[in-house]
């Protein structure tokens, strides 16, 4: 059984169930492929990657999570006035003129690069304070980061940057979950970055590299902490690396039957009347679309569940509706829970599926739900 711990509007029609119990479960088996003392950083940017931040934040650290990683600084502001507070570290740029924030909520900030380190301590030299900060190596990402053959000369300069506290030093893989020869070398060239760093004075308490994929299939690389974001929601990192066995899909998505009726054949449905019935047809009306984040697909046909069986949609799907074809369920009724991800009886929609629809990837799927629908939290499943 599923207990709740929040209630949905009572307007809602389309929502999200978050197993805030399977995240539990999925972060104790992430620790569980990790060695002492490597800790974990859980990834929620993107409101936890659609899931909600604050109480999967809530649930990873009663978990047993060392550390929250998020993107931006609005994200981190909204955990620590919520009062969460662990330690958060802001993954991407944040303005310089936000370091005396950050420093007052005690977040730490990435340094990606000189110019840009030059500017956060000025600014945190106005405030009489250091900030904490964690240095970004780009060992093969390309995107931000300084470069891992530049790092000695970056050290130099952060060496006279005296508001500035540079406690770690991470990198990004880009193929972890395809090429492992080449993540490796990434790592070596990163490792071989640090020491050089190390060399010139730079005192690094913690070093990381591992994203999920990483995390699952290469130990080498757990150094001193990890930072899983897509496997704790129960989604595989990729094709070639799948979850073990044991790790649980977090996130439900359901609507409802809003209305029933009977098409005569020759009855189009939907903008550009791109599907017509050929034979009468029993047709329900859902009330989800594109602006819910259910998106039209380039190709394949989409199905929703309905009492545990399939149901194929049927026109274009619209901003706020979808119609699904249910003449082969003859017990439907309006007020029918619908699941267009998640499992209903015996039946299951993966996001897999989903991203094969939208020509995407799960990460897409699921961060591309819409904040309009409400998130309901169950405590345990």
């Amino acid at each position: 059984m599923c207990e709740s711990t929040s209630s949905l509007p009572p307007g809602a029609t389309t929502w999200l169930e978050i197993d805030q119990g399977a995240i539990r479960s999925n972060l104790r088996l992430l620790r569980g492929l990790t060695r002492p003392p490597t800790k974990l950083m859980t990834i929620i940017k993107a409101d936890a990657y659609g899931h909600g931040a604050l109480a999967t934040a809530r649930s990873v650290l009663a978990a047993g999570a060392h550390a929250l990683g998020v993107a931006g600084l609005g994200e981190a502001l909204e955990l620590r006035e919520a009062g969460i507070d662990a330690p958060i570290l802001v993954l991407s740029f944040v303005p310089p003129r936000a370091v005396p924030t950050a420093i007052e909520h005690r977040l730490t900030l990435t340094l990606f690069d000189a110019a840009q380190a030059r500017a956060c301590e000025q600014e945190a030299r106005r405030t009489g304070r250091r900030l904490k900060a964690q240095v970004k190596l780009d060992s093969g990402m390309g995107r931000m980061g300084t470069l891992v053959e530049d790092a000695p000369a970056f050290q130099e300069q952060l060496a006279g940057l005296t508001s500035l506290q540079p406690e770690g030093c991470y990198t990004h893989f880009p193929q972890a979950d395809e090429d492992h020869d080449w993540t490796r070398e990434q790592l070596r060239r990163f490792l071989a970055a640090v020491a050089a760093m190390r060399r010139r004075g730079a005192q690094f308490s913690t070093l990381h590299s591992a994203n999920s994929a990483a995390t699952l299939a290469l130990p080498e690389s757990h150094l001193d902490l990890v930072r899983p974001g897509i496997a704790l929601y129960g989604l595989s990192p990729s094709d070639t690396v799948p979850l073990p066995s044991g790790f649980r899909p977090v996130l439900t998505w359901k609507t409802q039957v809003v209305q029933l009726k009977d098409l005569p054949a020759g009855h189009s449905v939907g903008y550009g009347r791109a599907w017509t019935a050929g034979s009468s047809t029993r047709m329900a009306v859902l009330p989800v679309g594109y602006g819910h984040g259910y998106r039209r697909a380039p190709h394949q046909s989409a199905n929703v569940l309905l009492r545990g069986q399939v149901a194929p949609v049927i026109g274009r799907i619209s901003m706020d509706k979808t119609a699904i074809d249910v003449s082969s369920i003859p017990a439907a009724r309006v007020g029918d829970e619908v699941v267009l991800l998640g499992r209903q009886r015996s039946a299951r929609i993966s996001a897999e599926t989903l991203a094969a629809r939208f020509d995407s990837s799960n990460y897409e799927v699921v961060t591309g739900l819409s904040a309009r629908m409400p998130r309901l939290q169950l405590s345990t499943c």
